[in-house]
């Protein structure tokens, strides 16, 4: 439905390398203004892959992007930024250290998206011009119905709404620290920035072995991530907000709905969106399951 809004890109080109999650390596990405239209797209040894649903593919702990045997992987802080901060159109170039890599990650930071937000807000934001030199507005997509998504015990749903709002929880009866806890956001505002960019990604201590066994994390350490223990609480405090848990499940929520974004529209649905127990998998099946029913873009 149409929102008053064009198309905006980056005003200028931002570049930043920093150590990867689950490899351990270093990776450096360089995010270029794009043409309206085009949308957010990925360029990795010249190939493109679009940040789209389509080609997201099932992965452990993070979100993935496949297209012709090359995978990108953990897009979703830096897509979740660009999402929340209405940068619709660029061309993020991604490169390994190893020039032979077939797969990448993204840089990870502190674990959460201040790195991108603070280097988008450096930039700035413009807008966006076609390749014939026009503007183009910006869509976004309306609910015509009710949907839910779920798995054994969590769920998704998403109600027709005129604006974006966010509630997400989390539950971890064993870690009595993290709980049960709720967050609740118009997310797409102000707030994304204040309220949600700067909370970082969480894990429990006592799945750190196992996870480590299976190849992931190698790169994870107490400067990226808030760590709890089942039985000693967190090991690296202070929290920057008491349920940064759950503030960091919006965070990779927005990320990944906005892989159903289209030629530059909005990803993230006009609607009230209810999150329970969520996770990567989840939300990529929410996205699908958007993308078969029918949503007003106009």
């Amino acid at each position: 439905m149409e929102n008053g809004k064009l198309q905006q890109t980056l005003a200028g080109c931002i570049e930043l390398s920093g150590k990867t999650l689950h490899s351990g390596k270093v990776s450096k990405v360089k995010i270029w203004p794009g043409f309206a239209g085009e949308g957010r797209y990925f360029e990795f040894h010249s190939n493109l892959i679009p940040a789209s649903i389509d080609f997201v593919r099932e992965s452990l702990l993070c979100t993935t992007l496949c297209k012709d045997g090359y995978k990108i992987r953990t897009v979703e802080h830096l897509l979740s930024a660009l999402e929340a901060k209405g940068i619709d159109n660029c061309r993020i170039q991604i490169q390994s250290l190893d020039s032979e890599d077939t797969e990448v990650e993204v840089p990870f930071f502190d674990g959460s998206a201040n790195a991108w937000v603070e280097a988008i807000e450096q930039v700035g934001r413009k807008e966006a011009l076609d390749r014939c030199g026009n503007n183009v507005e910006k869509l976004a997509p309306h609910l015509s119905e009710p949907f839910y998504v779920s798995r054994n015990d969590s769920f998704m749903a998403a109600f027709p709404a005129s604006k974006v709002h966010i509630s997400c929880g989390i539950d971890f009866p064993k870690v009595p620290a993290i709980g049960c806890q709720w967050f609740s956001s118009a997310a797409l505002d102000d707030s994304y920035e204040k309220h949600i960019a700067c909370s970082r990604t969480f894990c429990i201590y006592e799945e750190v072995e196992h996870m480590c066994s299976m190849g992931l994390i190698k790169g994870g350490s107490l400067d990226n991530a808030i760590v709890c223990s089942a039985t000693k609480g967190w090991l690296n405090p202070p929290l920057r907000f008491p349920d940064e848990p759950c503030r960091h499940k919006v965070l990779d929520l927005i990320g990944d709905l906005s892989l159903f974004a289209r030629s530059g529209s909005q990803g993230f649905p006009m609607a009230r969106v209810i999150s329970f127990k969520g996770g990567h998998s989840l939300n990529a099946d929410f996205v699908r399951r958007l993308s078969g029913i029918t949503v007003q873009e106009t």
